[in-house]
């Protein structure tokens, strides 16, 4: 009985994902749980399983291509007992049945290995197409990194033979030659009229930021409020906590500081630690303190989430900053580590450049700060001039949650909170 197994829900909005290497190929016996494919989603590199046993009838998709949820991943021809039966079609007066769509990833939990799995599936019609909704056999998802990827490819990959390129003959125009493939035959234009162009893939990860991105600015109206924090004596303080947290094997940045003087900041301005709910008419303020953090990786930007930040010491987070962005760097970040964010910090000075910017909002949070590059700056003390560290701050905020006064005094606070670092406490180990 051939057997449709249509890409999968693997949870947080993610719709498509980027085939990166077939574990099977077309006449292979597998399994229940036997790997088919690697697939890139937005959030990480994620290994789908097979929900049933039998022969691999077809692959419908190539290595790199694109496949959206509920498209055919796979045809497998399974026993008549292990495929899952088709859904009888209601009735026309009948009222559609409600079926709950579970995603591969749902709810994580952690293997003595330390490899995410997923509990057992339900195999609903929104996840697997032609399936009902009957309990299916046990899939787990694994998150690796992309040098897993290319040390099994160099491991397993067959010897192929060079493949000889299009065939494409030349047709003029105004701005030079242009290569026309023949019928059949796809070619890939490396330059336009105007000269040399690089194509780089909009992946899924980019797609997945910018889909982010483009709902925050046209939900939210943004305003942005600039502020200079004189934090000379803060650099002087971690440059003596540094040494410390060297023999711990802790790298302190100024990060940890500026997250601890936003949270004293949120704590005096609670409105800001909240989020807008249009469909409830109501402002749902937190009253805990979970910070994301901007992470700029080479495969797009990720926040992942320090929750309860509150309750940490500087050195505390300075460790879990550390833990976080390699986590994301290597794409090793699960979908819990980017949940639950109330408030969210990106440092644009670690890029030791420019001064002040306009982040966008994490939305649906109700604001965003931007810490720019401490410099040296001449500024008057007790009316002399003096040099001193200067910190610009930018803070993005929803002008539906909040007006432009309380945006001031937040951002007052944290400029205070900084310029005495004596008010963030850091606890000796």
């Amino acid at each position: 009985m051939a057997y449709q197994f249509k890409f999968p829900d693997v949870g947080e909005g993610i719709h498509e994902g980027k085939i990166v290497k077939w574990h099977v190929k077309e006449g292979d016996e597998i399994k229940v749980d036997d790997t088919i494919a690697e697939v890139e989603t937005g959030k990480a590199v994620v290994e789908i399983p097979s929900p049933v046993s039998g022969k691999i009838l077809k692959l419908d998709h190539q290595e790199g291509e694109t496949i959206n949820v509920g498209e055919i991943l796979a045809e497998i021809d399974a026993p008549e007992g292990d495929a899952a039966p088709k859904e009888e079609a209601p009735a026309e007066d009948a009222e559609p049945k409600k079926e709950e769509s579970v995603g591969v990833v749902g709810a994580l939990e952690k293997t003595a290995t330390g490899v995410m799995k997923a509990p057992s599936l339900e195999m609903s019609g929104a996840v697997f197409g032609d399936a009902p909704a009957t309990e299916a056999p046990k899939t787990a998802v694994k998150d690796i990194t992309k040098e897993t990827i290319e040390a099994e490819k160099a491991k397993s990959a067959p010897k192929e033979e060079p493949k000889k390129e299009a065939e494409t003959k030349s047709a003029s125009t105004g701005g030079g030659g242009v290569n026309v493939p023949k019928a059949g035959l796809k070619a890939v234009k490396k330059y336009d009229m105007f000269g040399y162009i690089d194509r780089i893939p909009y992946d899924s990860v980019r797609k997945a930021v910018g889909e982010h991105m483009v709902k925050s600015m046209f939900t939210i109206p943004h305003v942005t409020h600039t502020d200079l924090a004189d934090v000379t004596e803060l650099v002087a303080l971690r440059a003596k906590e540094k040494k410390n947290a060297e023999k711990q094997d802790i790298k302190l940045t100024f990060l940890p500081f500026f997250i601890k003087a936003a949270i004293q900041a949120l704590m005096k301005h609670p409105t800001l630690n909240a989020e807008l709910n249009e469909e409830e008419g109501q402002i749902i303020v937190k009253k805990y303190y979970n910070i994301g953090i901007a992470v700029d990786t080479e495969h797009g930007l990720m926040v992942p989430v320090i929750k309860g930040a509150d309750k940490k010491s500087v050195l505390d987070i300075a460790k879990e900053i550390v833990e976080l962005a390699d986590k994301a760097h290597n794409k090793k970040l699960n979908p819990m580590d980017m949940k639950g964010g109330t408030f969210t910090i990106t440092n644009i000075g670690s890029a030791q450049s420019g001064w002040f910017a306009t982040p966008v909002i994490n939305y649906p949070q109700a604001a965003i700060l931007g810490t720019g590059w401490i410099q040296d700056m001449v500024v008057p003390v007790d009316g002399k001039p003096q040099v001193r560290k200067m910190l610009p701050l930018s803070l993005s905020f929803d002008h539906r949650v909040l007006d432009g006064a309380e945006a001031a005094l937040f951002t007052k606070t944290v400029k205070e909170t900084l310029e005495d670092p004596g008010l963030m406490l850091i606890e000796e180990k």
